[in-house]
């Protein structure tokens, strides 16, 4: 939050001035705080007012995560396996070995992870700074928990507990389009559970969830697109029409 704050405000300031981004917290450092993303929350949605605009510097230092509230470090996980899930099957595959090492952040399997996660995203970035097209990947798991977070003001869900829920859901809905197999569902589920991040649907009505997701800044010419994974490591950006993710939600508590 606070390099996305200083972020725009660098952007705006004089029409701009450098900063650099000191991240501190393990979604600052696998993914905030690369990629020159800013912005900040407006009640209708998440980083509705924002601009793209590059840090002279992003400075990362992992023992400052050993300082961080539990909470706040477990959310971080949320982002680190949806890195997985996006672009590296390998890396999803070292998450579920490593899991128990990356929980209390053993040295060397916490420095891959954030290594790994940068690498990622610069390369992503690299391709498509303005999210024109590829950077789109990087929105797994965001347009159901974006839309979670707005409904609970912000204050219910940290952002990489949306996410998680989000990632959870967003495959479940895949799956029930054909876009995936269970496998897939059941892989990505089973991991989120083991970081201790929430997994379950709030109790929300299908016209909330729906009013949200239309509110959320990918949505193009009121056209919701979601990011559905095809494969561990693999995923499509797709538009989604409400009566398909309406009969989808109508059957959650049936499977």
């Amino acid at each position: 939050m606070i390099g996305d704050i200083t972020g725009f405000v660098a952007s705006v300031y004089l029409r701009g001035i450098p900063f650099v981004q000191v991240a501190t917290t393990l979604v600052a450092q696998v993914d905030s705080s690369v990629g020159g993303k800013t912005g900040v929350n407006h009640p209708l949605g998440k980083n509705m007012i924002g601009a793209f605009y590059q840090p002279s510097l992003v400075l990362l230092d992992t023992q400052t995560l050993g300082t961080l509230p539990k909470r706040e470090w477990l959310a971080g996980l949320a982002e680190v396996i949806k890195y997985g899930m996006i672009a590296d099957r390998k890396f999803f595959t070292f998450l579920e070995n490593q899991m128990d090492d990356i929980l209390v952040m053993e040295p060397s399997a916490l420095h891959h992870v954030v290594k790994r996660c940068c690498e990622i995203k610069a390369a992503v970035v690299a391709k498509d700074e303005r999210e024109s097209g590829l950077r789109r990947i990087l929105n797994y798991g965001h347009t159901i928990g974006h839309a979670l977070e707005s409904l609970g003001k912000y204050k219910k869900y940290i952002h990489g507990e949306a996410v998680g829920i989000g990632m959870v859901y967003e495959a479940d809905l895949a799956y029930a389009l054909g876009l995936c197999s269970g496998r897939v569902v059941t892989r990505q589920r089973d991991l989120v559970q083991r970081t201790g991040l929430p997994t379950e649907l709030p109790t929300v009505t299908f016209r909330d969830l729906w009013a949200a997701m239309l509110h959320d800044k990918k949505v193009a010419h009121g056209q919701v697109f979601c990011v559905f994974p095809k494969s561990i490591g693999k995923v499509t950006v797709d538009p989604v029409d409400q009566k398909s993710v309406k009969s989808w939600f109508d059957q959650l508590g049936t499977h």
